[in-house]
């Protein structure tokens, strides 16, 4: 991804946009060491319909080591902290070669949405849902989609658990990811909530 070679300094931020695979990077900062990634997730997947926000830090070293790459957009995912938006990726690591570029990196994002790694996860909680009831796992990855990622409306049952404890006044996000961790057992997840 390269800026447009008409663009003057100063202008708005625009790099580069494949509407094919709806992946784009505008630039944050005049020295390009911080841009704005955004994927659509991928059809067919618990995350198609929202837009993930990315935020990509690149290093003085680029494109030697890896730029550092976390999702701003929070995202129910077995390989993305639920938390922090870390992600776990080969290639944002040990697997990183010179060649590859920002699109490289934002394609395989996506790629990982459809198709996560269980077995090398970075969100324990997540991954363990996803192995043990995977229809719970896509109805949450599904909720998460629509309620931070602009995806179409999910589960009418887990927004009514959601809209139950918001009502006893606790957060809105906090009560989300307290039923997402406790298999979306209103009891348990209140329990937690009270806790913190």
């Amino acid at each position: 991804l390269a800026l447009a070679s008409n663009q003057r300094p100063g202008e708005p931020p625009l790099l580069c946009q494949t509407s094919k695979n709806q992946i784009k990077v505008d630039l944050v900062d005049e020295n390009f060491t911080e841009l704005r990634g955004e994927i659509a997730g991928p059809p067919d997947t618990p995350y198609e319909g929202g837009r993930y926000q990315l935020e990509i830090k690149i290093p003085e070293t680029y494109p030697f080591n890896p730029p550092k790459v976390r999702f701003i957009t929070k995202i129910w995912h077995p390989n993305i902290s639920s938390v922090t938006g870390a992600i776990c990726l080969d290639i944002l690591k040990d697997q990183w070669a010179a060649a590859m570029t920002l699109r490289t990196v934002l394609l395989s994002l996506q790629a990982l949405l459809a198709a996560a790694e269980p077995d090398d996860p970075q969100d324990a909680v997540v991954a363990n849902q996803y192995k043990q009831n995977p229809e719970m796992f896509k109805q949450t990855a599904r909720l998460w989609s629509h309620v931070y990622a602009g995806a179409p409306v999910s589960s009418p049952d887990y927004t009514r658990k959601i809209d139950k404890l918001c009502a006893m006044g606790f957060d809105k996000n906090a009560v989300i990811a307290a039923l997402s961790s406790k298999s979306w057992d209103v009891e348990t997840a209140t329990e937690l909530l009270l806790s913190n």
